[in-house]
């Protein structure tokens, strides 16, 4: 529940921010000169860019979040077990132990939504932040086409 409050929190100082780089951009934009209409226009791709980015991490943390509940009401979690420090993260080698039968369950099924998912928590088990999120986000573009076409 904390994590949602700090995600929200970040959500409305984001949005804050947006806003008020609006504003200025606004200012400089209607200012007439030459060089403020043209930082008037950067200041205008910046929110959309902020704005574009927020959306997506939203949507994956609303994503991962709604098929890890699928997954673990459907007793699809990992019961492999994995050592966790004090701080919540695993400990790596257990991670990497437990690696590559979830990275050999993909390959025999790469359209599986699950084994993508189990795949996502391998790798961040094993410490791989960036490829257990490019996983997730694999997992749940494949539960949407399975959601599309069935």
């Amino acid at each position: 529940m904390t994590t949602r409050i700090g995600v929200a929190v970040m959500a409305v100082l984001l949005a804050l921010y947006i806003a008020l780089v609006a504003q200025r951009a606004w200012l400089l934009l209607v200012s007439g000169d030459p060089v403020g209409i043209a930082l008037g226009v950067g200041l205008v791709i910046l929110p959309v860019i902020a704005a574009w980015a927020l959306w997506r991490e939203l949507a994956f943390g609303i994503g991962a979040e709604r098929l890890g509940r699928r997954l673990e009401a459907e007793g699809g979690l990992p019961a492999d077990p994995v050592t966790v420090r004090p701080s919540g993260r695993p400990v790596r080698e257990d991670g990497e132990a437990i690696f590559p039968a979830y990275r050999d369950a993909v390959a025999q099924d790469p359209a599986d939504w699950q084994g993508w998912y189990r795949l996502g928590l391998a790798y961040d088990a094993a410490g791989d932040r960036r490829r257990a999120r490019q996983a997730v986000r694999e997992a749940i573009r494949r539960e949407r086409q399975g959601r599309a076409g069935g």
